[in-house]
């Protein structure tokens, strides 16, 4: 049976940037994020109950309009819990039917909200979380992403504190130095978990 490693991180911690290394190590990722983005994208199954919760002016050629939500949801913890109600059930039921597939020795999901719902977390035999710190997640947002120091704080605010993350963690990735620093302590991980799923 495939050994599952939840993988989770603050916003803008370069998550992404770890399971493509992962990826090209032959690693196979469910990444709850680019579900997401399939079911907000154009013809997504999340479109309707999207239109219907928000507005049907909520949706464009391009599927959802994401800057728009972001500055609605992360200005009102309700309309943030709607949202979450609509497409949690949804990416959870894709992850599971795309880990029915996988055959390989361990597997990532990746999974922002990982350590916010238990039911992840408990899913999973390890949890690996890559990070690095609050100043550096707001110049990454800032300058990568192009957002507002204000609504970079605001977005970090809404996520489980850094401490928690860390305490939560069983493997931690610092990602706050060069990408050859950070392909080594990914390959270090990958061999790590190959001989534990041999055990598990």
């Amino acid at each position: 049976m495939t050994m599952l490693i939840g993988l989770t991180g603050g916003i803008a911690c370069g998550k992404t940037t770890v399971t493509d290394i992962f990826r090209k190590l032959g690693v196979p990722v469910i990444d709850a994020d680019e579900i997401s983005r399939k079911l907000t994208g154009p013809g997504g199954a999340a479109l309707p109950d999207i239109a219907l919760n928000f507005g049907a002016d909520m949706i464009d050629t391009h599927g959802m309009k994401r800057d728009l939500m972001r500055e609605i949801v992360f200005s009102d913890p309700k309309k943030r819990e709607k949202l979450e109600e609509i497409l949690h059930p949804m990416i959870k039921r894709e992850m599971f039917e795309e880990l029915k597939t996988i055959k390989a020795p361990y597997a990532i999901l990746s999974v922002p909200l990982l350590l916010e719902h238990s039911r992840w977390a408990s899913a999973v035999k390890r949890v690996l979380v890559i990070d690095v710190s609050e100043d550096e997640q707001i110049n990454r947002l800032v300058y990568d992403r192009h957002l507002g120091e204000e609504q970079a704080r605001a977005i970090i605010d809404t996520q489980i504190s850094r401490d928690k993350r860390m305490a939560a963690a069983d493997d931690l990735i610092d990602n706050s130095g060069t990408l050859e620093e950070l392909e080594d302590k990914v390959r270090g991980l990958h061999e790590f978990y190959l001989r534990m799923s041999q055990m598990h």
